[in-house]
């Protein structure tokens, strides 16, 4: 079921433009499509590019996630952090993208340092909500009973806060390496020799629509890929739950 929405469109697509309702030029067919991307992994530059990304995404996103749950949870659990902390980096969260691009690049320059700095402020701030909000909204009443079984701080982290928070921060990583693989091409617009966003930039100033639609579709698709690799956790660390499925067949 899952290939029947994007089948359609390839077939939509490729009849459209033989039909010459579209201009080749501006939207190539997905047969040509296909013939770019066997060119370019051919020569091996989509693996190059390929790999120069997923390692930026990779690095920038540790760091932002890691940041984000460090710092959520010590906004979460203390009202004095909360108080000094929460109010500028709210402010900072408006911050658009490629707003912070000048500032990146006159204090670390255009090698690879402002790319992995952009792509961590992207996924922190996502992380940093989920936790916060999480930790916040944990059940009164599972806390008074570990204290009432007495239970230490510690502990009731570890058996209470965590169990409960856990499907919210699951959900948060995943936003958070989304908003990752979006702030990998304003990243690569800095100066980049190497990765996808090079890739749509070249294609864009050479002319070559069907570079730029094959960069689009790897991006889409190596994005779908992490996600469902983190899904496929998710379900693994949330399968001792018993929760209504509401979905109708």
């Amino acid at each position: 079921m899952a290939w029947v929405v994007p089948g359609l469109t390839l077939l939509v697509w490729e009849a459209v433009v033989r039909a010459g309702w579209v201009a080749p030029h501006l939207l190539p067919a997905p047969t040509t499509l296909l013939q770019t991307l066997q060119q370019i992994a051919a020569d091996g530059s989509l693996w190059r590019h390929l790999g120069v990304s997923s390692s930026r995404v990779a690095i920038g996103f540790g760091i932002g996630a890691t940041l984000g749950l460090a710092v959520g949870a010590l906004v979460a659990l203390s009202q004095r952090a909360e108080r000094l902390l929460d109010p500028s980096l709210q402010g900072l969260r408006a911050v658009p993208s490629l707003a912070w691009v000048p500032l990146l690049l006159l204090w670390l320059g255009i090698d690879n340092a402002p790319k992995l700095a952009l792509i961590a402020i992207g996924s922190f701030f996502p992380m940093y909500l989920a936790t916060v909000s999480s930790l916040k909204n944990v059940d009164r009443k599972l806390v008074e009973v570990g204290q009432q079984l007495g239970l230490s701080r510690g502990a009731l982290l570890r058996r209470i806060y965590l169990p409960s928070a856990l499907p919210a921060l699951l959900t948060g990583l995943r936003a958070s390496l989304g908003l990752a693989w979006m702030f990998l091409v304003a990243a690569e617009l800095i100066g980049a020799s190497a990765g996808l966003g090079y890739l749509l930039t070249d294609g864009r100033e050479t002319g070559r629509a069907d570079l730029v639609m094959v960069s689009i579709i790897a991006l889409a698709l190596i994005g779908k890929a992490t996600d469902a690799l983190l899904v496929a956790i998710e379900r693994r660390l949330l399968n001792w739950r018993d929760v209504a499925d509401l979905s109708v067949k």
